[in-house]
């Protein structure tokens, strides 16, 4: 099977897997509408106080406060998704999620989730933060860092809702499969990109299209377009990546959704055979 089509067999398995729970839809929309109003109330007092943005200078008071809303920001996008990967393991498993066993999912794992959002943050600030004062050359250097870092990671998430391990064993852990599975798992992962980025493009069409004649409908609809793609993939993201813990930690992903010779050819091992439950 080829790189491409193995890329659309698991497209199409996540498909069926969400088509089997759209509730599970409501968690990207639930956490971007979560992450509008966080920035919402803190860019109120900014706004609020007349401060000049162009002359703005920030202090120690104001680093830290974006630290805490880059932090809140990515413990709302760390929980919903914490929720999806929760929904889509009881699906798998044979089980009937609803949104709300889900969220509660999510929300018993809230404690071990926490620091993971810490760890995640300040990593994003530390390559943001350093690819601001590299030259070309090093801004790609550290965007490499970044997508090796996001690949190695990968399996954290699931890790810590279904088994419930801390932050440092679930990266160890994720590190763990990461070297067992990482073949050409990288394939379906830049697959499942790209297909989104295909759906995408419709939407910034119509966007583009909308802005060129200056129209209200051809924006709006370009717009929503966009948003309804994003949310379909990272719903399909979240399914994957709860698909290929279970293959990565049993060697068969449970539910009959998808095909273990499909993950077979995406996810070639090493030798190393050894499962790490």
């Amino acid at each position: 099977m080829g790189r491409i089509q193995t890329s659309i067999e698991i497209a199409k398995s996540s498909w069926r897997v969400l088509k089997a729970d759209k509730e599970l839809l409501a968690l990207p929309i639930l956490s971007g509408l979560a992450t509008i109003v966080t920035i919402g109330l803190f860019a109120v007092p900014i706004f609020a106080s007349g401060t000049n943005l162009e002359t703005y200078e920030p202090g120690t008071a104001q680093y830290i406060t974006l630290f805490i809303l880059y932090f809140v920001l990515a413990y709302i996008t760390i929980f919903f998704n914490a929720a999806l990967v929760s929904g889509a393991h009881e699906r798998l498993n044979g089980g009937d999620p609803t949104l709300g066993s889900a969220l509660r999912g999510a929300a018993s794992r809230a404690g071990k989730i926490l620091p993971w959002a810490l760890v995640s943050a300040t990593v994003s600030i530390i390559l943001r933060t350093l690819e601001e004062r590299a030259g070309v050359l090093g801004r790609i250097v550290i965007g490499l860092v970044g997508m090796a870092w996001a690949v190695v990671t990968f399996l954290v998430l699931p890790i810590i809702v279904i088994e419930g391990l801390g932050v440092g064993d679930a990266v160890k852990k994720s590190t763990a499969m990461f070297r067992r599975t990482w073949g050409e798992n990288l394939t379906a992962q830049v697959g499942l990109g790209f297909i989104g980025f295909l759906a995408a493009i419709p939407g910034m069409g119509l966007l583009l299209l909308g802005v060129s004649n200056k129209s209200l409908v051809g924006i709006g609809i370009g717009i929503l377009w966009l948003a309804a793609a994003a949310i379909v993939m990272s719903a399909l993201s979240g399914i994957f990546q709860t698909a290929l813990y279970h293959y990565a930690a049993e060697g068969t992903v449970p539910g009959g959704f998808y095909a273990d010779q499909t993950f077979a050819g995406a996810f070639r091992s090493k030798k190393d055979q050894r499962r790490y439950r």
